[in-house]
């Protein structure tokens, strides 16, 4: 007997990990009951009309910066949420920089935890940070629910005495035996330090501080580099590694081999390697600044091969904002670096790798959805359509095309470097829990439904 559903979604095309079907989505309390051609509703269960529309399982975005506590005046809880429920996404990961007090500790945990409660449209869940003195302080983090720990292999940057700082070699090696021995993921800025250090200080000490000088610092080498570092310390400590927003082939090469060779690795990219060039930066300035920076076309051509391939396991934003005024400077070492796109995650990916490169909606949601939930541990009830887990779904329009506007963007500051770009499909309805959170035509709900995720169980992609 069929039991009684609160929701159902009829008409629609599903994407499911493997294939792409027509059924429609039966939902109770949240989760999703039933998989089926076709489901009978009885009067009072809600129905929504799903023609022409395909069903995607919910982007679940492991990699922003909301700077909650302390820096909410960058970008807060609620705005970023917003923008996120506005793309698609209904889970994502808040890294533990540049929030001030950094999330390094328990406390400093509870804090970031208390800040998000009641303001986050989306569901989200945690990262602690590694760093310099506080391996002793990782175990409580887990026991607070963190679904991994962060370091940086460079400096990250920011002023003050209690900011995120870089973690050396032997905080690395030390960090990585305590993460192992607590059953997570280390998620990496891979840049050698001494490299782009060394690089920058000649720059500026020359006086070249232009666009094409700050590029120039951060070499393909320097993330090469501190690849092969690390997964030599991973070798020695066993520790599963997660690297975050690579952008050049060589180095998604050299993971490739490590996951061959039995290492626990993973590796994530972002769209804007996917999307923007260094001609963007050099045409864009700041708002196009990141780290790593954005490569030559060819090597963005590179990477497209390697998403292609199945090399590519994730694809997260890293959306990173700041005020508008600390984008302006006349020393582009010295303006903040970071790109706010997490809005258009979803549908960049839909129109560079489906529209444009037949990669298939399968394989799209399985790097957007299915595997980082199952890397940071959330897969019990995140990152597919599929029975038993949460009904976490977005509806898109395939066939109806927009060009984004200045407008249309829900965070903060609105410095996204997609503004005017054309998109050929768009997000209809983003629904968390079997709650419509955004719908094109009345935009957000009225209320943040937004909860905490606590890491459930390790998250193996391979094997």
């Amino acid at each position: 007997m069929q039991p009684e559903l609160d929701l159902i979604i009829t008409g629609g095309t599903v994407v499911l990990p493997d294939r792409v079907a027509k059924m429609d989505i039966g939902i109770r309390n949240g989760k999703i009951q039933s998989l089926t051609p076709s489901i009978p509703y009885t009067h009072g269960v809600t129905v929504i009309q799903a023609d022409g529309l395909h069903i995607l399982p919910g982007t679940v975005d492991i990699h922003v910066h909301f700077n909650e506590p302390g820096l909410g005046s960058w970008e807060g809880f609620q705005t970023g949420s917003a923008a996120l429920a506005a793309g698609g996404i209904t889970t994502y990961v808040d890294m533990p920089l540049n929030g001030v007090p950094p999330t390094t500790n328990a406390e400093h945990l509870d804090a970031k935890k208390q800040v998000a409660k009641q303001h986050s449209y989306v569901d989200y869940a945690l990262w602690g940070g590694l760093v310099e003195g506080n391996i002793d302080q990782l175990a409580a983090m887990s026991a607070g629910g963190v679904v991994g720990f962060k370091a940086f292999m460079s400096e990250p940057g920011g002023e003050g005495e209690d900011i995120f700082s870089r973690a050396d070699d032997t905080t690395l090696r030390s960090g990585m035996t305590e993460i192992a021995r607590l059953g997570h993921v280390l998620a990496l800025h891979a840049e050698d330090e001494p490299t782009v250090s060394a690089l920058a200080n000649q720059a500026v000490a020359e006086g070249r501080t232009g666009v094409r000088d700050y590029l120039d610092s951060r070499p393909i080498e320097a993330e090469v580099i501190a690849v092969k570092r690390a997964l030599e310390y991973s070798r020695q400590t066993n520790c599963a590694l997660h690297f975050v927003h690579i952008s050049s082939r060589e180095a998604v090469d050299i993971i490739t081999a490590a996951k061959q060779e039995g290492l626990d690795v993973t590796v994530e990219t972002c769209p804007h390697y996917l999307v923007l060039t260094d001609q963007d930066v050099e045409d864009q300035g700041v708002l196009a600044k990141c780290a790593p920076p954005l490569r030559s076309a060819t090597e963005q051509s590179a990477l497209w091969d390697a998403v292609a391939l199945g090399l590519i396991d994730i694809i997260a934003s890293d959306h990173s904002p700041c005020p508008p005024e600390m984008k302006q400077s006349n020393n582009f070492f010295e303006a903040w670096g970071g790109i706010s796109g997490a809005q258009s995650t979803l549908l960049l990916m839909l129109e560079e790798g489906y529209h444009r490169r037949q990669i298939s909606l399968p394989a799209i949601a399985n790097m957007v959805s299915k595997h980082p939930a199952k890397r940071v541990g959330v897969s019990q009830s995140k990152g597919q359509i599929k029975v038993g887990l949460d009904a976490d779904l977005v509806l898109v329009n395939l066939e109806q095309s927009y060009t984004l506007e200045h407008d249309d963007l829900y965070d903060k500051h609105r410095q996204s470097p997609y503004v005017g770009y054309s998109f050929s499909s768009t997000v209809h309805k983003t629904i968390v829990r079997g709650h419509i959170v955004y719908d094109q035509s009345s935009g957000l709900t009225d209320t943040c439904i937004g909860q905490f995720i606590a890491y459930q169980t390790g998250g193996v992609i391979h094997g």
